[in-house]
């Protein structure tokens, strides 16, 4: 799961998911379930470098779910635009450095061996936004270092489709239905609507519906992007076959 960011404006109104609903977040989203993943993860980020990695930067790091599992062998900065996800994330990942910030506009003005952003990225909903993106990558990566990106979809690889879950806590539970489409197969965006059914410890249920507005781009304009931005673009698929796209900043000569 991840966090979004506006379509026009910051004025618009995000998911609830990540504002109002973000104490729920780890009854949707169980860190746990992120372990494989982020084994995958760090071999990319490793063999992406020229140098194995030590520090790497997180945009659109949401509740830190992968950090949880990343942090045992990178120093992370993780960064986001919500500030309650990043309180999840505070108490989930107390050793790492939290910042708040767009990705698309942050600056910290340091360099890291590597940067990593996870499905966040899919609520970058136009080219410009995601050239801005790739731009903040580039100015914080290191010399031979990388951007790995892991989108859920391209525009090649979008299947509409449902899904369902959820997790009990000490006294309170969640479950979900995702929904996935594109009613607009012309455009840059795609769908996902979710209900959520809110179990509260005095047993009583309510239910939330929320829209998420995210990005799908074709596999090339991804390739282009990056390389625009300064990178050495490359692609590959992780063990789920999502593509993930990797830009190395080539060494100083």
């Amino acid at each position: 799961m991840r966090k979004p960011l506006s379509k026009k404006s910051s004025r618009q109104t995000e998911p609830k998911l990540y504002t109002e609903l973000a104490p729920w977040w780890y009854l949707l989203s169980d860190p746990a379930d992120y372990a494989d993943e982020a084994k995958f993860i760090r071999r990319v980020l490793r063999e992406s470098c020229v140098n194995p990695p030590r520090t790497v930067l997180e945009l659109g790091s949401g509740g830190g779910n992968n950090a949880s599992h990343l942090k045992r062998f990178f120093q992370m900065t993780l960064v986001d635009r919500s500030r309650k996800m990043l309180r999840e994330s505070r108490a989930l990942n107390p050793e790492c450095e939290h910042v708040y910030g767009d990705m698309r506009t942050v600056r910290l003005k340091r360099a890291f061996d590597a940067v990593f952003i996870h499905d966040a990225i899919m609520y970058i909903t136009n080219e410009r936004d995601l050239l801005k993106v790739m731009q903040t990558a580039f100015v914080h990566c290191k010399p031979g270092g990388a951007v790995v990106i892991v989108p859920d979809f391209t525009r090649e690889t979008f299947k509409p489709g449902t899904k369902h879950g959820g997790h009990d806590g000490a006294t309170r539970g969640l479950r979900y239905l995702e929904w996935t489409h594109d009613p607009n197969p012309n455009d840059s965006t795609y769908i996902t609507d979710f209900v959520y059914l809110l179990r509260e410890a005095n047993g009583k249920v309510r239910a939330e519906q929320d829209r998420h507005i995210e990005g799908l781009f074709a596999h090339a304009i991804w390739l282009r992007l990056l390389e625009q931005a300064g990178f050495a673009p490359g692609a590959t698929t992780d063990q789920y076959g999502r593509p993930i796209f990797v830009g190395i900043k080539r060494e100083r000569e």
